[in-house]
């Protein structure tokens, strides 16, 4: 049981390093937020990665929505430019 739990920690770490850069697609919305400058400090990705590490699917799925609201407006805005 310790196998699994350790993975689920590793796996949640690792998604939150790679993904702290579009954290924006997962928690605000699929808006870039415009002060980013002050949010990219060291204590701003530790916190992004212990969040990630214990609640990564949620944030999974948070992103998942994210995408579908992306690719609808995308398509609206195609649907509008012909």
């Amino acid at each position: 049981m310790n196998a699994y739990i350790a993975t689920f920690l590793v796996v949640g770490a690792v998604f939150g390093l790679a993904s702290f850069s579009v954290r924006h697609l997962f928690s605000e919305g699929p808006h870039k937020p415009e002060n980013t400058s002050e949010t990219q400090s060291l204590s701003a990705r530790v916190f992004w990665v212990m969040v990630c590490t214990f609640l990564w699917p949620v944030m999974v799925l948070t992103g998942v929505n994210s995408a579908f609201i992306i690719a609808r407006r995308r398509r609206e805005r195609r649907l509008v430019d012909v």
